[in-house]
């Protein structure tokens, strides 16, 4: 019988990029004589890629933003990021002890991310983390990217998994829409980057620390739907 998968959301969720991501967005609006964002504001920002990030700043600051300035601006946004991982990037409390517990029962570990994939191995082998990971698919490895259930469907398979003995965890609606319409049962975690509660997209569970993805609840979770 094929093992069992949690495929994982990156940014939010496995790792807080924030502070990284932060540095990133200023030095790319400074370019364009944008005043810097705050941490405060930041979270209403985050959650959709470097792109739709410039484009929300702009946004709330009431300036325009043609294609070429947004695609030069995505750029210096890219080029920074990537220079500095892992920068101030590190695991949740509790992810690494998850990832073990998982492991030595026997579960396939796999990420889907809207991160570009170069930049997610990048990061995660930076933190020491790649070893434990059977796929990563960014939104370039695909020609579909969440929420598209392709993505996670595909990232399943590349990782040599079952859709029907898998589990999704996220901190997003983008997380909860895609494992949804794959038919697959999603965990949200409660302090990633999204503007409104997790708990508002209905996912399957909802966990404010890694210590509560129990085995009892992937299991539990997995079971259900394939009931």
């Amino acid at each position: 019988m094929t093992r069992p998968i949690i495929v994982f959301d990156l940014d939010g969720t496995l790792v807080d990029t924030a502070p990284d991501l932060l540095d990133s967005l200023n030095h790319s609006l400074a370019a364009s004589e944008i005043a810097a964002v705050d941490e405060a504001g930041f979270r209403r920002f985050v959650g959709h890629g470097g792109r739709v990030m410039i484009e929300r700043a702009h946004a709330a600051q009431q300036r325009s933003l043609d294609v070429a300035e947004h695609d030069r601006l995505l750029k210096l946004f890219l080029d920074h990021y990537t220079i500095n991982i892992p920068g101030k990037s590190r695991p949740y409390p509790g992810v690494v002890e998850a990832i073990a517990r998982f492991e030595n029962a026997g579960y396939l570990l796999a990420i889907c991310t809207n991160k570009y994939e170069a930049n997610s191995l990048a990061l995660i082998e930076a933190l020491g983390l790649t070893r434990h990971f059977a796929a990563v698919a960014g939104q370039d490895t695909f020609a579909f990217r969440k929420p598209d259930p392709r993505h996670l469907i595909e990232t399943i398979k590349l990782a040599g998994g079952d859709p029907q003995r898998a589990l999704m965890v996220g901190d997003s609606q983008t997380d909860i829409d895609t494992a949804k319409a794959a038919g697959i049962p999603v965990v949200a975690v409660d302090f990633g980057y999204t503007d409104r509660h997790v708990r508002e997209f209905e996912p399957s569970a909802v966990i404010s620390h890694f210590d509560a993805l129990t085995l009892d609840l992937a299991q539990r979770l997995i079971a259900a739907a394939g009931n």
